[in-house]
């Protein structure tokens, strides 16, 4: 009998779609499949975090979907159904635009300004702020709705919200224009998007957020519809339906100029926009794009980030689905997030996908099971980044928390799935019988994911092993254990051996779990294997 001869392959390049099975084998590190795990910064793959319901459950508006988040005055701001709410704890919610002070939940003498606040309708919304010379900043609100006009909301002062004072006012911007996209770009308030001038974008006057006529104001025409708008490196990026455009001189009436990124690649919708690592990441109808790469090298395809995934990118632009976009930047791990759903989807069926950005560069997995119509990132005042989603039955979570999914405030497992490409070590010719595979798992906290290994491509041709159970007991610390919790010495990043039996010329691994338990990480494979007969 041959002797046993290692493979080893650490976990690394994220999910590849786009790879035929024969590049595959060159990749080992890649993953065929790749849901809800997450490429983590430290290396290896990571089970992602769920979720947590936001103070005590308490909804803005009843059942009524949220629209927009925004992290502001350490705590947020949502927008639901025709109203305009903020909380610090999620249990209760200061409504913003009430045209009067008095009325039930909102008794707070010292909140001026408004005069006639409702709002016919919303739809989803965009946020600016600005910092002015205000404790938090000076937010703006605008909405897809198309007869909303730009909400500004303040707050100043400290403690409690008894002790604060809030100002809030609408802006006129210009006759019955009533913008969808906002932005702050070098003290000027920056719009567009309106029904009735979706080429156009207007500008207040310098430190004149709320004053669309003073010195300094004014606006410019596209030849293009805008979608989004975005401030970065002293430039306004104006992202339309089939181009990319900055402004520059803002401030200078005599060189202020509109000037062309592309002419022939526009940005699929303006809620995939962020600002990542030192560039801007959008969804262009050819994939996900950094406005760095797409300025140096044009039109071309060399200019998407997301190529590994492109069959799965493809999918999401020809469906018949009309999705909705959101997105978001989780700078502690260094990711981009974007989600989609279609408005009567389920929470179970809706998808996003996570782009981590490591030494290798961006490298991407799928989410499922989460409903994000709206989601915001921010820091609060002690520097903490604090991340928000809200879903269609009109809650708010508090995201990336927790060990489950919970929609409504119900505790819901997790599918997470992780499949190898075909390992055939080096000679697909040869027979190869598996001795044993050692998977390197650091879990954090009691962890129970499955193993499966499938020869020659699942073939049913073939008897396949039965599945196998990877439990780790939660690493226990001396001195802090429960007696028959968790396990003394328990490692941190264990090498967990498995026997395999079964042969073929190549084989796959897949590793599993649906459960409420705490996040792991897959590291690595370790398999021995003994070669036999040729083809």
């Amino acid at each position: 009998m041959a002797a046993s001869q290692p493979f080893s392959v650490a976990l690394q390049g994220g999910l590849d779609k786009s790879s035929n099975t024969m590049e595959l084998l060159g990749k080992p590190g890649v993953a065929t499949r790749l849901s809800n795990f997450e490429v983590s910064n430290k290396g290896g793959y990571r089970r992602i975090n769920g979720y947590t319901i936001f103070g005590d459950g308490t909804r803005p508006s009843s059942s009524n979907q949220i629209l927009g988040l925004e992290v502001y005055a350490d705590g947020v701001i949502a927008c639901s159904a025709t109203d305009i709410f903020f909380s610090q704890d999620g249990n209760s919610w200061l409504q913003l635009n009430r045209a009067s002070v008095a009325g039930g939940g909102d008794n707070y003498s010292t909140f001026t300004g408004r005069s006639s606040l409702t709002r016919s309708s919303q739809n989803k919304a965009s946020f600016a702020i600005f910092e002015g010379n205000t404790d938090y900043g000076e937010i703006v609100i605008v909405d897809d709705s198309s007869n909303n006009k730009p909400f500004l909301f303040k707050m100043t002062g400290t403690g409690s919200l008894t002790s604060r004072t809030f100002f809030a006012e609408e802006i006129t911007v210009s006759g019955t224009h009533y913008p969808k996209y906002c932005v702050i770009h070098d003290k000027h308030l920056v719009v567009a998007g309106a029904a009735t001038a979706k080429n156009t974008i207007f500008y207040s006057g310098t430190s004149d957020i709320n004053d669309f006529t003073s010195t300094g104001s004014g606006s410019i025409v596209l030849d293009d519809q805008v979608v989004g708008l975005k401030s970065f490196r002293n430039e306004l990026f104006v992202f339309c339906r089939n181009s990319i455009y900055k402004l520059q001189n803002i401030n200078n009436s005599s060189t202020i100029a509109i000037v062309p990124v592309t002419q022939n690649v526009g940005c699929v919708d303006g809620k995939t926009i962020q600002e990542f690592a030192g560039d801007l990441i959008f969804l262009a109808p050819d994939g996900f794009r950094t406005i760095a790469g797409t300025a140096r090298i044009g039109d071309v395809e060399l200019g998407t980030v997301s190529k590994p995934i492109q069959p799965l990118i493809n999918d999401i632009l020809t469906s018949s689905t009309n999705f909705e976009y959101s997105s978001v930047v989780l700078r502690d791990k260094s990711q981009y997030r974007m989600y989609y759903s279609g408005t009567g989807e389920s929470t179970a069926n809706s998808k996003g996908i996570t782009g981590t950005l490591t030494a290798r560069g961006f490298e991407w997995t799928e989410v499922k099971g989460i409903q994000a119509p709206a989601v915001t990132s921010g820091f609060n005042s002690d520097g903490r980044e604090k991340v928000y989603h809200g879903d269609r039955a009109g809650y708010v979570y508090n995201h990336d928390t927790g060990s489950a999914f919970n929609p409504e405030g119900t505790s819901t497992s997790i599918l997470a799935e992780y499949q190898s490409p075909d390992f055939d070590y080096g000679d697909f010719g040869t027979l190869k019988t598996l001795d044993h595979v050692k998977v390197s798992l650091k879990p954090e906290g009691a962890a129970d994911p499955t193993l499966r290994v499938r020869f020659d491509f699942d073939t049913t041709e073939k008897i396949q092993p039965g599945d196998v159970s990877l439990e780790v007991a939660e690493p226990a610390i001396f001195g802090t254990s429960t007696f028959n919790a968790a396990t003394f010495g328990a490692p941190e990043a264990p090498l967990i051996r498995q026997h395999i039996q079964g042969s073929g010329h190549s084989n796959f691994f897949k590793i599993f779990s649906e459960d409420t338990n705490a996040p792991y990480t897959i590291n690595g494979l370790y398999v021995n294997y003994r070669p036999s007969g040729r083809l």
